[in-house]
Parts: C-alpha cells; sequence; structure tokens
C-alpha cells in the first residue's frame, strides 16, 4: 500500500484510462462465454450417438446458454457505455462459430446421421448428402444475415411495424439457432432414426434457413430499455419465466421458439392480406325492366 500520498480513486478523472480499459474487457468476458458455448456445443454433438442421447441434448443446451450470453454483451456494453468496434467485430465472429457452425453440425450429425445401417444402405447416404447440404445452407443463411446486419444502416422491413418499435428484418441468427437446440432439446437429445422424420426435420432446417435471409420483421428485444422504471407487475411474468425454464425447460423453450418464428410468419401474411388492393366492383347490364 502506498502511504506517501492520498489513495486514487479507480474512476478518478486524472486516471480514465485505468476504468475504461477494464469496463471494456467486461463485455469481451461474456462474448468469449459465447464462443466456449459454442466450442463445447461441437465437441458434444460429435459425440452423440443413439446409445449416448445426452450429448445432443448438452450441444443444445450450451447453444441456449450462448444466446444469454450474446444478449448480455451487447446489453453491458450499452449500459457501461464500453461498446468498441473490436467488441462488434468479436460479437460477430462469435456468432458465426455458436449460431452458425454449431446449430448447423448439432442439426446434421442428430437429424440425418442416427439412421439405422440396416435401412437402404444408398439412400442412407443420398439422405446424409442432402443433410449436409441443407445444414450448410442453414450455415450460410446465417452469416449472410450476419453481415447483413452489420452493414445495414436503420433497415426496414418489407412488411413495417408499428412507430416507434424496433424490429429485426428477418430472424436473427441467434433465434435461427435456438430453434434448433430448442427442437433438439424437446426430445432429450434424442435423434432421429426414421427417413420420413429426418426429411421433415431437413424442410423445417430450410425454413429457418429461409426466414433469415428473409425481410420479413421479427420483434426486436432491444426496444425494451432496461435502464428505465418498468411497472411492478412486470416482475410476476418474468418470475414464472423462470420456473417453467426451470421445471418444464423442454416444453417451454420449443414453444417460445416456436412462437417467435410463427411470430414473423403471421405478420408477414396479414400485411400481405391487409396490403391487397379491393376487388373491383363487378358490371351488371341493366334489365329491360329497369330501362322502362
Amino acid at each position: 500500500m502506498n502511504l506517501k500520498g492520498p489513495l486514487r480513486r479507480a474512476d478518478d478523472p486524472k486516471h480514465p484510462h485505468r476504468m475504461r480499459r477494464g469496463m471494456y474487457v467486461l463485455p469481451s468476458i461474456f462474448t468469449a462465454g459465447n464462443i466456449a458455448a459454442g466450442y463445447y456445443a461441437i465437441s458434444q454433438a460429435i459425440q452423440g450417438s443413439v446409445n449416448a442421447p445426452f450429448h445432443f441434448d448438452n450441444a443444445a443446451k450450451a447453444i441456449g446458454f450462448a444466446v444469454v450470453f450474446d444478449g448480455l454483451d451487447g446489453s453491458i456494453a450499452r449500459l457501461t457505455n464500453t461498446a468498441s468496434d473490436f467488441g462488434r467485430e468479436l460479437d460477430s465472429l462469435a456468432d458465426v462459430i455458436t449460431f452458425g457452425v454449431a446449430p448447423a453440425i448439432l442439426a446434421w450429425l442428430w437429424g440425418c446421421h442416427q439412421i439405422p445401417d440396416a435401412w437402404q444402405p444408398d439412400m442412407r447416404r443420398k439422405l446424409i448428402q442432402i443433410g449436409a447440404m441443407v445444414t450448410f445452407l442453414f450455415l450460410i443463411a446465417g452469416a449472410s444475415r450476419l453481415a447483413r446486419f452489420i452493414i445495414s444502416k436503420n433497415p426496414q422491413p418489407k412488411n413495417p411495424g408499428r412507430p416507434g418499435r424496433k424490429y429485426f428484418v428477418g430472424m436473427p441468427i441467434p433465434a435461427g439457432a435456438a430453434m434448433v437446440a430448442a427442437t433438439v432439446h424437446f426430445g432429450d437429445g434424442s435423434p432421429v432414426e426414421l427417413w420420413w422424420q429426418a426429411v421433415l426435420w431437413l424442410v423445417f432446417v430450410l425454413l429457418i434457413s429461409y426466414m433469415m435471409v428473409s425481410t420479413w420483421r421479427f420483434w426486436s428485444l432491444k426496444g425494451i430499455d432496461f435502464r428505465s422504471r418498468q411497472p411492478f407487475w412486470l416482475f410476476i411474468p418474468i418470475c414464472v419465466a423462470i420456473l417453467l425454464v426451470w421445471f418444464f425447460s423442454e416444453y417451454f423453450l420449443f414453444s417460445i421458439a416456436l412462437l417467435y418464428l410463427a411470430s414473423g410468419m403471421l405478420a408477414r401474411f396479414a400485411y400481405a392480406l391487409k396490403r391487397r388492393p379491393p376487388n373491383p366492383p363487378t358490371y351488371q347490364p341493366e334489365s329491360r325492366v329497369d330501362m322502362a
């Protein structure tokens, strides 16, 4: 301890860089946790099998935790005013790994690779190859969605929503990864073993991929200002949600992910019906009675 001079606080204005450097590290710690969760998800998905489905479930849970980390690093950077170009670039790279590569590998190994070898080897091999292409499209769609988000300034969805509210243009890549993880977790990691289920799964993955590259609007959590005062009753549904995740995570998380996916589709279809021009009036010829 230095006793020769007065003690200086960490936020001393004479030493602003000391606090600023430490605060920049804080959001990056959560981004590193995001990357670690993605790496763990990939390692668990590779070890998964019919006899060890818990590895697939662990991979899905890791992606779920990564979604939380991804939300925290941005929120902490905004709350502490420590956003930086380095942090944004690191977060983008983390999203490609955790929400692109990890769910693509999980979707492929869980949905296609566990079909029994005794079932028509040629058809099984073709299904695995098609699954590899479909999950690769998921990865490309997620990376493209992320690149569009980075370069866009104030993007507007094709079906604009209420003025003053924030929306995503296309489903964000963490939501697409969460949809894959929630589906795997819904079945406790038990992989797909029937060929028709694998086909339906690949169609579902294609749907998620399209939602990410679409220009449809999806609700953004960034519209909620956590720094402002919120009504007290909001505390009750938050507690209920935590309890549901704790006791019924398989059903609750899958329902939330499916509802988020459906909300973007329903909003687009509702906007299309609203914008449809009215039918032109039909011409009815006058009868002789009317002309009399």
